[in-house]
C-alpha cells in the first residue's frame, strides 16, 4: 500500500499565531469519528435525563403562583425552601430582594405549576413561614398569578431571535468565504453553535437548573463567543488555501488551520471561564443559586464552543466537501461511459 503524498507534511513544523511556538500539525479530521462519538453520546445522556423528568421548567414558561413577602433582619432562603416542602409539598424557588416603594426587604417565592397555588394553601404556608420564622416578621407584600402564555410569547420572541442571527450567519459567512464553499462552511457553523446549544441544555438538564430566563440569555451569549471561533479558524483555512490551492486537501488544510489558531480560540476564552469560575465558586459559599445558573452553563458552553469550533465545525466540512468531491467524480464518470 501507497502512503498519499501529501502538500503539507506531517512533519512541517506550524506557528502557532498567539504563542508563536512550533509544533507538529494536529490531526483532528483523522480523529473526527471519536469527536462525533462523544457529541452525541452527551447529547443523548441529555435527552434521556430530561424525558426522566429532570426538566425544570420555570415559572415564565410553566406558570404558577409568585408569592412575595416583607420580612426584617437576615434570612436564611435554604431554610424557606425547607418550611415551604414540610407545609404543602412544593417546590420552590426562593429570591430576595428589595421593594422600590418602600425600601423594605422582599422574600418571593416561585411556584412553578399549570394550576397555581390556591388561597386555601397559600394560607396555609403563610401561617407556617410566619410561625417557623418569627423573628423575621414576614407579611405577605403581594401574591400573583403567572400565565404560561407569557412564557411562550418570551421562548418564541427569543427562538425568533436565534432563527434570524442563524440565517444571518450563514449568509455573512457564505458571502465572506465563498472561495471555500461558503454556504456549506456556513451550515456546518450553525450545526456546531446547535451542538453548543444542546450541551448546554444538557448542563441544565443533569445539575437540575430551572430552564427559565437564564438559559435564553447563555444560549445568546454562546451564540456569539462560538462563531467568531469558528469563524477564525474559516479564515485561516481560506489563508492558507491561497498558499498551498488545490496541492492540499481539505482535511491537510484542516488540520493546519485548526493547529495554527488553537492557541489563540483557547486563550481568548480563558479569561471569561476563569471569571465565571470565581463568580460560580462565590455563589456556592453564599448560596446564590439564581447567578449560578447563569455562570456554570455559560463556563459549560464556552467549552463546547471551543471544542465545536476547533473539532465539529471545520470536520463536518471537511466531510461535506469529500462527499460533494467523490458525488461530482462519480457523475464525471458516468458521463465518459455514456
Amino acid at each position: 500500500m501507497t502512503k498519499k503524498k501529501t502538500a503539507i507534511p506531517a512533519e512541517q513544523a506550524v506557528k502557532d499565531e498567539n504563542t508563536q511556538e512550533t509544533k507538529k500539525p494536529i490531526n483532528v479530521c483523522g480523529h473526527r469519528k471519536i469527536f462525533y462519538i462523544v457529541s452525541v453520546t452527551l447529547i443523548v445522556i441529555s435527552i434521556i435525563v430530561a424525558l426522566c423528568g429532570r426538566l425544570n421548567l420555570a415559572i415564565q414558561f410553566k406558570g404558577g403562583t409568585e408569592i412575595t413577602y416583607s420580612y426584617t433582619g437576615e434570612i436564611d432562603t435554604s431554610r424557606v425552601e425547607e418550611i415551604v416542602d414540610e407545609a404543602i409539598g412544593e417546590r420552590a424557588v426562593v429570591t430576595t430582594g428589595e421593594s422600590m416603594a418602600d425600601s423594605s426587604k422582599t422574600v418571593t417565592l416561585s411556584f412553578a405549576s399549570e394550576k397555581g397555588l390556591t388561597n386555601s394553601i397559600q394560607t396555609k404556608l403563610t401561617d407556617s413561614l410566619q410561625s417557623e420564622l418569627k423573628d423575621n416578621n414576614l407579611e405577605v407584600y403581594g401574591s400573583n398569578d403567572v400565565s404560561p402564555s407569557n412564557g411562550k410569547e418570551f421562548f418564541i420572541k427569543c427562538l425568533v431571535a436565534v432563527i434570524f442571527s442563524v440565517i444571518v450567519m450563514i449568509i455573512y459567512i457564505g458571502f465572506r468565504f465563498r472561495k471555500i464553499g461558503g454556504i456549506s462552511a456556513g451550515c456546518m457553523a450553525v450545526v456546531a453553535l446547535v451542538h453548543d446549544m444542546l450541551m448546554v441544555f444538557g448542563c441544565f438538564v443533569i445539575c437540575g437548573f430551572d430552564i427559565d430566563a437564564n438559559f435564553m440569555a447563555v444560549l445568546l451569549t454562546i451564540l456569539g463567543y462560538s462563531i467568531n471561533a469558528t469563524i477564525i479558524i474559516y479564515d485561516r483555512i481560506r489563508e492558507n488555501k491561497k498558499i498551498y490551492g488545490r496541492k492540499a486537501e481539505v482535511d491537510e488544510l484542516v488540520n493546519l488551520s485548526v493547529t495554527q489558531t488553537i492557541g489563540r480560540s483557547i486563550h481568548t476564552n480563558v479569561t471569561t471561564i476563569l471569571a465565571m469560575a470565581i463568580v460560580c465558586i462565590v455563589c456556592i459559599i453564599a448560596g446564590v443559586s439564581s447567578i449560578l445558573s447563569f455562570a456554570f452553563p455559560l463556563i459549560i458552553g464556552m467549552l463546547a464552543g471551543v471544542y465545536s469550533s476547533n473539532c465539529i465545525a471545520p470536520t463536518l466540512w471537511v466531510c461535506w466537501q469529500e462527499h460533494r468531491k467523490k458525488k461530482l467524480l462519480a457523475q464525471a464518470s458516468a458521463g465518459k461511459k455514456k
